[in-house]
């Protein structure tokens, strides 16, 4: 008679095996094989989230995995990739209730249905800590065309798609500390929208995802440049629900992290392009300052045009 399945792989059967793609070889091996598509370049990227850090214990599980796989898919449209499929890796305390893993493998069945993706495989541990999770994704691109930190030059314009500061105010409303009767701000932190499907390569000079907060990733864009940025917070595009908050939480829209929003690097005679390239993905842009010679760091006006001080740049993971 055969023997009854381990736990582990019981739990992997039941909730990840329908997930898998052929890649994942049904998940009863070690390994994927995949063939990348013929003629591009593979991308890659990985992303962990550690539950009471990027996530809050009470989050839905199917938002908690649809967040995880949104976080990766947003690295892959700051490259102008498109995605493939993912390796996963789930560590979690003996005791999480066999509905977790439902919910949170229904979130990932959702996504993978709306942005073309399977898991190819990965690992599931116990752990006495909280739920901890990471996630690798892959996409493709037409040959060096990966959009890259490095390549912002003097007189670029930083442009920002969609709006600024929703994600970190959703955290303040997760921890009362904010109002939020539509839910708009709620849901922008537990449930980032990608920006995948912006023609960007060849447009943009640079770019990354504003996952840490807009100042201190734009700071990355200056380091990899050599360059200083000129930040215009009259210009930063805020939703309306951020604006009801209040000017006192500008400086949280500025500098908290979860936004998932692009910021690129736009040199003046591809504005056209990419505002093309964004109607024709249904997506806003918006320049919001410009990269200036001299020592990489950003220098941000605020609404009266003054320089404005914030006591920090953004998310730290340390």
């Amino acid at each position: 008679m055969a023997s009854e399945l381990p736990a582990e792989f019981a739990l992997i059967a039941r909730h990840f095996r329908p997930l898998a793609g052929p890649e994942g070889l049904d998940l009863r091996d070690d390994v994927a094989v995949l063939t990348p598509p013929p003629g591009r370049d593979l991308v890659l990227t990985a992303d962990a989230m550690v539950g009471g850090v990027h996530f809050l214990p009470d989050d839905p599980p199917d938002l908690i995995g649809r967040k995880l796989l949104r976080v990766n898919l947003s690295d892959l449209a700051a490259k102008g990739a498109t995605p493939i499929g993912y390796l996963m890796t789930v560590s979690a305390p003996r005791d999480t209730p066999d509905a977790w893993f439902a919910g949170f493998a229904a979130g990932l069945a959702q996504d993978q249905k709306e942005y073309g993706v399977t898991l190819f495989g990965g690992d599931t541990t116990s752990t006495s800590g909280p739920i901890s999770l990471s996630l690798t994704i892959l996409g493709h691109v037409a040959p060096g065309q990966a959009v890259r930190r490095t390549g912002a030059q003097p007189g670029d314009g930083i442009w920002a798609t969609g709006t600024i500061g929703d994600g970190a105010l959703g955290l303040a409303v997760a921890r009362g500390r904010l109002r939020d009767p539509s839910g708009h701000l709620l849901s922008r932190y537990r449930l980032p929208q990608p920006r995948l499907g912006l023609a960007i390569a060849g447009v943009a000079s640079a770019g990354m995802d504003v996952s840490d907060g807009l100042v201190q990733d734009l700071g990355h864009l200056c380091r990899a440049g050599g360059l200083a940025a000129e930040l215009d917070a009259a210009l930063v595009p805020l939703s309306p629900q951020a604006r009801l908050a209040g000017p006192e939480w500008l400086a949280t829209c500025l500098t908290g992290g979860d936004d998932y929003e692009l910021l690129l690097a736009v040199p003046p005679d591809h504005d056209d392009a990419l505002r093309q390239a964004a109607l024709v993905a249904g997506m806003a842009v918006t320049r919001i300052g410009c990269f200036r010679s001299g020592p990489p760091r950003v220098m941000v006006r605020g609404p009266d045009g003054a320089p404005m001080e914030l006591a920090a740049g953004g998310w730290s993971h340390f």
